[in-house]
């Protein structure tokens, strides 16, 4: 077991597929981690996909705007802000605040395929089965669809009056782009799950119509129903200043690293 893993070291080496430790990230590290299917590694200058493509870490600009590190999102721009955990998190007050809403397009047209080109590969699951929740088509890539089942079953085992927020779902595939932007949303992935949208709420229905508008939070979801997504890999975007608190996207590598000390 040992001269296998031994040889399996030494190959991803030989590719530059290894991060050395004086290259060692925790962000890319935990990206790595949780999608081993796709990615291989990382250098100095690119994150390594197994099939032999490469990601640059940055595009080269540098002293971005909270907005430009949305609308133009490298690799390391998704990590700009940090995560919290749970439900003493910091209310977002500034555009920066947008912990996980920056996506590289690059990397998840990798992970997951471009819908437009029909390449997203689902599997449909039962949303809340017993309590006829309906069925939803989910990635079958990166264990998306099995993550969202086991978020499912912890709901189900909720007290009746959360019910009201989980069901009807909004829904999970759609191939689009975000609303007002050109940028890929994670539902066109298949990655992303919107809860009862009368319960929610979203910063561009208080009147914010750009990314620099000042909008004021607004949150109606128990924190018990947000905790248990995270639990299974999903960030909840009620923790963005650009408030969207019906929405959950699987990104373990965003609670990977918001674990970490």
């Amino acid at each position: 077991m040992r001269a296998m893993l031994r040889c399996g070291l030494l190959a991803l080496a030989a590719t530059g597929a290894m991060a050395s430790p004086a290259l060692a990230d925790p962000a890319l590290d935990a990206l790595v981690a949780a999608y081993p299917d796709v990615i291989a590694g990382y250098d100095a200058k690119d994150l390594i996909l197994k099939n032999g493509n490469h990601i640059p870490l940055s595009n080269g600009v540098t002293d971005k705007t909270p907005e430009q590190r949305v609308t133009h999102a490298d690799i390391m721009d998704m990590f700009a802000m940090p995560y919290t955990l749970g439900a003493n998190y910091p209310i977002p007050k500034t555009p920066a605040d947008d912990p996980g809403r920056a996506r590289n397009q690059a990397l998840f047209d990798a992970l997951y395929g471009d819908c437009t080109k029909g390449q997203v590969k689902m599997k449909t699951i039962q949303w809340l089965p017993s309590l006829k929740g309906g069925t939803l088509k989910v990635a079958a890539a990166n264990g998306v669809a099995e993550h969202l089942e086991a978020v499912s079953r912890d709901l189900e085992a909720l007290p009746a009056r959360f019910q009201v927020y989980l069901k009807p779902s909004a829904g999970t595939y759609n191939c689009r782009a975000i609303a007002g932007t050109v940028r890929m949303s994670m539902h066109a992935y298949a990655a992303a799950i919107d809860i009862n949208v009368k319960y929610t709420d979203y910063w561009r229905w208080s009147g914010a119509k750009q990314e620099t508008d000042k909008v004021t939070y607004k949150n109606k979801i128990p924190m018990e129903i947000v905790e248990l997504f995270e639990k299974h890999g999903f960030i909840w975007g009620g923790k963005w200043y650009h408030y969207d608190t019906m929405h959950f996207e699987y990104r373990p590598e965003i609670i990977a690293l918001a674990k970490k000390p």
